[in-house]
């Protein structure tokens, strides 16, 4: 992990440079070139010294280059340099220098095309070392990422014996094997550690710092890939499996060819990491926006609920959010006070719990505007799944496992479970609505996003919802 920071800081430090010097090449062409007049380095050339650089660090840091460092490839890197650069400098220009006075329309493409140009190629040459460099140290076996095979036959030595038959390592370090239905003799005399049965995995992987996962289970042990996909899902681990077990998952996949050995990694990615960024900025923005044109109804809301019937106006309930941390949700009341006493329960649309208010609200989802302080405080999404009880979650989780896939992300005011089934009036309904919400973990895109924030304004509009 250490080293990882290192070549973090690296790059940070070669993306500084290369920002100063990018901006001190610029700025002598455009006074040279374009305005045809000395190079002075003034108040200009100075403020843009001491914010660009800071720009460009915040600006790749927010596109995730600075993450997964021993993960990077040399196209990749080409590419990904490449459009940012290109990106990130047309900001810049439209917004810094688009007002400079200029002679013609073709110096403001000379200048675009410089500033690309030499901001691209100063950042790219650096880039592409220290890639080189960390890749090669890779196919070494120098570096890589700690590695698990959970399996005890025939395919697990197979894999085992391909992978580490390849002249450029992958980069999986084989720490050992679980075995999840004892282990053969071939394997047992292989030159890698046996951990031993499958129920100590998340021992194992704690212990062992494992990063990866192969499964390698036979043809005869297909029914367990599910659980061991659940059992995998919060361990924070890659996992991958053999092609011939592609048609058993759920949700989205992608095949990654490792030069002799072909396997496929499960969900590598929720989101990418400028989706994460945008995702994060809309739902400040929108929460920002939503509590101050909504203050007038918040007021009338609050007042409403308090004449209603007696006790608070806001009302709060613990809820497990991402990664089974609790925090507490805020709705405006829409039941009598008390209506737990007698424990947890889910209310239905004739539960005489639900005051009059209360009702109107939760057709139209009003009783959920003070959630977005929840976002606000970054414990909720504007769009995920909705954050449920430890008492229903147990219940959940004991009838369908891979609720666990839930606890990845974080909770959010709408969902597309929410926009399809509304409030769930019991378990049954809990787990139908489940798909929807796992569906969603496995497909999150802004444009997902975007959609069911859509369709929920429908039914706000509406009063349709249940």
């Amino acid at each position: 992990m250490i080293n990882r920071r290192i070549l973090s800081i690296k790059y940070m430090i070669s993306d500084l440079t290369s920002a100063i010097l990018s901006w001190v090449c610029f700025y002598y062409f455009r006074k040279t070139v374009i305005e045809s007049s000395e190079f002075v380095m003034d108040n200009n050339f100075y403020l843009g010294l001491a914010l660009i650089p800071l720009f460009w660090l915040l600006f790749y840091a927010a596109t995730g280059n600075y993450k997964n460092v021993y993960k990077k490839h040399r196209i990749k890197e080409i590419g990904q340099t490449v459009l940012t650069s290109i990106i990130g400098n047309l900001l810049l220009f439209f917004l810094l220098i688009l007002d400079d006075e200029i002679n013609t329309y073709q110096d403001y493409y000379n200048l675009l095309g410089f500033l690309i140009l030499a901001h691209t190629s100063l950042t790219l040459t650096p880039r592409f070392l220290l890639t080189s460099s960390t890749v090669k140290r890779i196919h070494r076996r120098e570096i890589g990422f700690n590695t698990l095979i959970i399996g005890g036959n025939e395919k697990a030595l197979k894999i085992y014996r391909e992978i580490e038959g390849i002249k450029n390592s992958p980069g999986y370090l084989f720490k050992g094997f679980l075995s999840t239905n004892g282990i053969d003799r071939s394997l047992s005399d292989a030159p890698i550690e046996h951990y031993g049965n499958y129920k100590l995995l998340k021992q194992t992987i704690t212990n062992q710092e494992i990063e990866e996962v192969i499964i390698a289970v036979e043809s005869s042990e297909h029914e367990n890939i599910n659980k061991i996909i659940n059992d995998l899902s919060d361990l924070n681990v890659r996992i991958k499996i053999i092609p011939d077990m592609y048609n058993i998952l759920m949700g989205s996949v992608k095949m990654t060819a490792i030069f002799g050995a072909l396997l496929i990694e499960v969900n590598p990615e929720i989101m990418p990491a400028w989706q994460k960024t945008t995702k994060r900025f809309m739902d400040v923005f929108i929460s920002i926006i939503a509590l101050i044109i909504l203050l007038p109804v918040f007021l009338i809301l609050a007042i409403m609920v308090w004449y209603s019937s007696k006790g608070p106006i806001l009302y709060k309930q613990e809820r497990v959010g991402r990664l089974r941390k609790e925090f507490f949700i805020y709705k405006f009341r829409s039941m009598v006070q008390n209506a737990e006493k007698d424990g947890p329960q889910l209310s239905s649309s004739t539960d005489p719990r639900i005051t009059n208010i209360g009702r109107i609200m939760r057709k139209t989802r009003l009783d959920e505007i003070p959630q977005f302080i929840n976002v606000l405080k970054g414990e909720m999404s504007i769009v995920g799944p909705r954050p449920e009880r430890q008492y229903f979650i147990d219940k959940i989780k004991a009838r369908a496992p891979h609720y666990k896939h839930l606890e990845k992300v974080k909770p959010g005011i709408t969902s597309w479970g929410q926009v399809k089934y509304g409030y769930a009036e019991n378990v049954d309904e809990m787990i139908s609505r489940l798909k929807y919400d796992v569906l969603y973990v496995e497909n999150m895109s802004i444009s997902l996003d975007i959609k069911i924030m859509f369709y929920t304004l429908i039914i706000i509009s509406k009063g349709s919802g249940k």
